[in-house]
């Protein structure tokens, strides 16, 4: 039995394994192979540092499963992705953590467009290479609804629909022959075929698609760019929501009692409001008024758009 236990080893009780298996085994666990532990390993390395690495498996074995590839134990394996499973325990790195987000605020605009926002806070500061914070602060538009009448909540709602101002010198020169002219004559004190009562209104472009910045004649529907609006007589329309004098229609001064009248879309002062454009829908965005109280006359060579 002597020559015999000198081939084998035992394992346990009833067990015997070649004794050269053995030595092999005992020589794998010879090259400091801890199991990818920073831990065991005793490493933890500022910066980036190649030599602070754990190996899974000897250095020149062939690495047929992606779990034997080389850990390692250094910060710069927070932004690599290769650090060892106990890496962030082992070196005392902690990620930032944030509590869960509040309410959502009140809309910060009474009556329009407007944005609210809602918060959260920092339970855990990041420490020692862990993970940033995210964003603290969230928002979102909303629309304030509390307006002074129904005629604003109304007004706000509405979009602008245009087309160029050239189409209403057109539409003057056709007075003699169109069919309307008659109308005119017959009601030539009604407050709704006088043209005397057409009006512009200015607006600052906020926002505009690049449909409007490609076609020469909306180019002026530009970020920032100011224009004028013409309200001719064809786009007038009674405005049955208005319940004051101090609205954005317009009346007859010399009878308060006359209905009112305005063009749809032509917004409400510091506000911002839709417009698109007949001819090109796909040119559309937000702009604010910027003319204050009741709409001023003017010519028609001010304007570069007429409502519709």
């Amino acid at each position: 039995m002597g020559g015999v236990g000198a081939k084998w080893g035992v394992v346990s009780a009833g067990q015997y394994v070649p004794a050269a298996v053995l030595l092999l085994l005992a020589l794998l666990t010879g090259q400091g192979v801890h199991g990818g532990s920073c831990r065991e390993a005793t490493l933890c390395c500022n910066g980036r540092d190649s030599s602070c690495v754990v190996q899974k498996a000897p250095l020149n074995a062939i690495i047929e499963d992606l779990n034997d590839k080389p850990c390692y134990c250094d910060h710069a394996c927070l932004k690599l992705g290769d650090c060892c499973d106990d890496f962030k325990s082992h070196c005392g790195v902690i990620d930032c953590i944030v509590s869960e987000w509040g309410q959502w605020s009140e809309c910060d605009t009474a009556c329009g467009n407007g944005m609210m926002s809602r918060t959260r806070i920092i339970e855990q500061k990041p420490q020692n290479g862990g993970k940033h914070c995210p964003s603290l602060v969230q928002k979102r538009g909303c629309q304030g609804l509390k307006c002074h009448n129904h005629h604003d909540r109304k007004a706000l709602r509405e979009t602008a629909l245009l087309l160029p101002a050239a189409l209403s010198k057109s539409r003057h020169e056709n007075d003699t022959s169109d069919i309307r002219r008659n109308l005119r004559l017959r009601y030539k004190n009604a407050f709704k075929h006088n043209r005397g009562n057409e009006y512009c209104v200015e607006f600052e472009v906020i926002k505009a698609t690049k449909a409007c910045h490609k076609d020469a004649t909306y180019r002026g529907l530009a970020e920032g760019e100011r224009v004028i609006v013409r309200c001719d007589l064809e786009a007038l329309h009674e405005d049955k929501s208005v319940d004051t004098l101090a609205s954005n229609s317009i009346h007859d001064e010399d009878d308060p009692e006359t209905p009112k009248y305005r063009c749809r879309g032509d917004g409400l002062t510091g506000r911002n409001t839709r417009f698109t454009t007949l001819a090109l829908p796909a040119c559309r965005g937000k702009w604010m008024r910027l003319t204050v109280g009741q709409p001023k006359k003017c010519p028609t060579s001010d304007a570069q758009f007429i409502f519709i």
